[in-house]
């Protein structure tokens, strides 16, 4: 057997967030991430010892796919994809399987892919990100994706064997990045926002965007504003989204409407998570 890839889910749905909102898309869904996320829809993002984490106390015994579990209010909503707690319900393939199982959820080599996690830029899925890509070149009969896009967290360097493969890939595939970093007054992650990171994304490709999650409070904007400032300076310059904060569209409700209208005051672009209205924020949609 070749080389296995852990991953939680592959499924087609479309893209809800962002510049591509509404495009179909087919999902690789990684297991695996640097961050927690854990500050999620808590009361205070900055005070760990207040969270609540249903995840942690979900009792597995009757769960056998991830497909199977809830979608929690509390903390990050797919921490399906990294707690070492669901690892052994995560499904693990050789590359050619997975390659196959995305194969047959595209239309054409037109199709947007979406690589996401969990956080598609660990080491591992970036190398396995390469061989899987490979494999679909085949299956294509070496025909080139029209879009592929990665939704990461801005805070994983490029390793050499997936910079040096997508450079080598002719110029008729987008590879557009979109980044959503993590702020410490609303995801409650100190480390989230690595701009000399993100630069190696841009300088790879210049289309992406930055996808700030905002929970309406004055720290969030602050924080948000002050991120954006130093992106820009080390010349990032991907268009700005603004998200309200929430797994559910319960929850998002609660504060759209008052961080929509900051959002177009700043000037900024505003992002919904659609499929959460359409779906429900199910796993797999």
């Amino acid at each position: 057997m070749g080389v296995t890839v852990l991953y939680s889910e592959i499924f087609k749905s479309i893209q809800g967030e962002g510049h591509y909102t509404g495009v179909p898309t087919t999902w690789l869904r990684f297991f695996g991430c640097n961050l927690e996320c854990n500050g999620f829809g808590q009361d205070d993002p900055t005070d760990p010892s207040t969270y609540q984490l249903p995840y942690k106390d979900f009792d597995l015994i009757d769960i056998k796919n991830v497909e199977d579990l809830p979608v929690w209010k509390y903390g990050c909503d797919s921490s399906y994809s990294w707690s070492k707690k669901f690892a052994k319900i995560q499904k693990n393939e050789t590359c050619e399987e997975v390659a196959k199982r995305l194969y047959d959820q595209m239309y054409d080599e037109n199709t947007h892919i979406a690589f996401t996690g969990g956080e598609p830029l660990m080491k591992a899925a970036q190398k396995n990100t390469v061989k899987i890509l490979e494999e679909m070149d085949k299956l294509f009969g070496r025909k080139r994706f029209t879009n592929i896009t990665w939704e990461t967290n801005g805070t994983r360097p490029l390793d050499s064997i997936l910079h040096n493969y997508l450079q080598s890939i002719e110029h008729t595939t987008e590879f557009f990045f979109s980044v959503s970093p993590k702020l410490w007054s609303v995801a409650g992650e100190k480390d989230g926002i690595q701009p000399d990171i993100v630069k190696q994304y841009h300088d790879l490709s210049e289309v992406g965007q930055l996808k700030f999650v905002c929970n309406g409070t004055d720290e969030a904007w602050d924080e948000i504003e002050d991120s954006i400032v130093k992106f820009r300076k080390v010349g990032v310059d991907y268009p700005i989204w603004i998200m309200p904060v929430g797994a559910t569209e319960e929850s998002q409700d609660e504060v759209a409407k008052e961080i929509t209208i900051q959002t177009m005051d700043r000037g900024y672009n505003v992002s919904a998570r659609v499929h959460c209205y359409i779906f429900g924020n199910q796993i797999g949609t």
